[in-house]
């Protein structure tokens, strides 16, 4: 892919001599020349390798750095999506294997303008994604004064696959977490080449939402990711629940001897009886392999992962920067809910056990309440008690400061969408305020009050970037989350500080989250899983 966008010094000087526009001066990074596209006072590139293709004997390894080019390579299109089925994550595109590539939007008008820096990086419950969707264009973001880079990394069987036979020819002895080592080759790149597109490569950033946001949380935990990023924001996402098998929302990682098992019985499914074999086979063979969204995650390897995040959190082993986290208040909305009341009593019963009735209590199966408690139990369990786990353990346990939102701000809806009668903000709703991205197709009914929420959303995010805290001219007074005073921002018409929401919801979670962690809580679990 990369030898058919070199610009060759022929064709520049052809170019040159019929008069035409050549663009923006080319910078040069670590590779080689590359050349970006003007847009709107800002520079924009798209496509640039980070790492070599992970195909052939580089799948299912570590990322190696990208090679060199001759000529300049012209930045002006996006990378393939990485492997997934067809989906809103492909835009319409055809996968590939061949797909860590980055994008940079800057308003810099030299090298010099030491500019921050966020590194965003795209949810899809780690089995979809792509920097192409369009709301994740990060050119209304530069214009707040922050270069903004958009990060791929591989997602299924290709990014989190877990094997012995992996392991076993890993120097780390671990396998599975291939994508998160793509996020964090990606942030290695930036260190290295953000300066050229100037930015400044101190003053880093990292965004993301589901499981972008989950990823963020494992970033900020991970000893790999030391010093590559000063700040973290984190949109309905963290993983704080115990590692479960079999998965479920809220305790989505397992630990690599769990994986491995579950990776075997991939490899059998397939038909491979060797990872020579297994290498060999196409990738859409993989992918179409893939059992449900959540069958391939982050493992708990020791070395990406090098534990239970929430005790770590608790001994103070992170990476302990700025953090700005939050969710929406009806995130569930988005997954549906079970076919019947009876279903969903029985799905309760079946993953909280001793601890079933008095979550049912929270969350009533009644004729009236079960699928809005269906679905409240999924925006708690699977994000609010993870954001709010992290944000006690780091105002606890941290020198830096938190920041706690809370978006319940319910925008225009089209007729036809799936959660067009949700009481709250669906998981995502988010994402287009804090791009500023709002008039997205199909055409809806803004009003002012959307564009100055996503005006005030985007301001507080880029502020946080440049210093490490959302605050500034314009925009209300966000106080920190602290152990004496858990101030949260409310977004609904306008931003507004209140309290903790669903306070008593979660104090029930953080009860059962306690319980797993205790040697009857532990047993219990192992129980299960077989």
């Amino acid at each position: 892919m990369i030898l058919r966008r070199i610009v060759f010094a022929g064709a520049l000087l052809s170019s040159a001599s019929l008069g035409l526009a050549a663009g923006p001066a080319p910078v040069h990074i670590q590779g080689g020349w590359v050349r970006g596209v003007t847009s709107g006072g800002l520079t924009v590139y798209k496509g640039i390798p980070f790492a070599k293709p992970p195909v052939g004997p580089l799948r299912w390894r570590p990322p190696q750095p990208a090679g060199s080019w001759s000529g300049t390579l012209q930045a002006d299109h996006f990378g393939p999506p990485c492997m997934q089925g067809a989906g809103w994550g492909t835009q319409g595109r055809q996968p590939s294997e061949d797909c860590l590539y980055l994008n940079v939007w800057t308003p810099a008008k030299s090298a010099n303008a030491a500019l921050p820096v966020m590194v965003w990086i795209y949810g899809g419950g780690f089995s979809a994604g792509s920097t192409a969707v369009p709301v994740f264009s990060g050119e209304n973001l530069a214009r707040h004064g922050v270069v903004v880079v958009t990060v791929s990394y591989r997602v299924g069987p290709l990014g989190f696959l877990a094997l012995p036979a992996l392991s076993a020819e890993s120097k780390h002895h671990v396998s599975g977490n291939y994508g998160l080592l793509d996020q964090i080759a990606s942030l290695r790149w930036v260190r290295r080449n953000i300066r050229a597109f100037g930015g400044d490569p101190h003053r880093v950033t990292i965004f993301g939402e589901s499981a972008g946001a989950i990823s963020v949380s494992m970033l900020a935990a991970s000893p790999l990711a030391h010093g590559l990023f000063q700040g973290a924001i984190s949109e309905s996402g963290g993983s704080f629940g115990p590692p479960r098998t079999p998965p479920t929302a809220g305790e989505n990682v397992q630990t690599l001897a769990n994986a491995e098992r579950e990776g075997t019985a991939f490899e059998r499914r397939v038909g491979a009886s060797s990872l020579a074999q297994l290498r060999r086979l196409p990738a859409s063979t993989l992918q179409r392999a893939q059992r449900g969204p959540i069958e391939f995650w982050p493992v708990l390897d020791g070395w990406v992962i090098p534990g239970d995040q929430y005790k770590l959190y608790q001994q103070g082993r992170y990476n302990d920067t700025p953090v700005l986290i939050g969710t929406n208040s009806d995130e569930g909305a988005l997954f549906g809910t079970p076919p019947s009341r009876l279903v969903y009593e029985r799905m309760v019963r079946r993953r909280f056990g001793p601890f079933a009735d008095r979550v049912l209590r929270a969350y009533p199966a009644t004729a009236g309440q079960w699928r809005q408690s269906s679905m409240d139990l999924m925006r708690d369990a699977g994000f609010a008690w993870q954001t709010w786990a992290w944000a006690r353990l780091q105002a606890r346990t941290g020198k830096s400061r938190v920041y706690l939102y809370y978006f319940d701000h319910v925008p225009p809806r089209p007729a036809n969408s799936p959660w067009k009668n949700a009481i709250g903000a669906v998981h995502s709703e988010e994402i287009m305020y804090v791009f500023e991205h709002l008039d997205q197709p199909p055409p809806l009914p803004w009003t002012k009050a959307d564009r100055l929420l996503a005006h005030d959303m985007a301001v507080y995010w880029t502020n946080f970037a440049k210093q490490g805290n959302p605050n500034g001219a314009g925009v209300p007074h966000w106080p920190a989350f602290t152990s004496r005073r858990a101030a949260v921002m409310h977004f609904t018409s306008a931003p507004q500080v209140g309290g903790v929401a669903n306070l008593n919801k979660l104090k029930v979670l953080d009860a059962y989250f306690a319980w797993r962690r205790s040697p009857q809580g532990a047993a219990w679990a192992q129980k299960q899983a077989h």
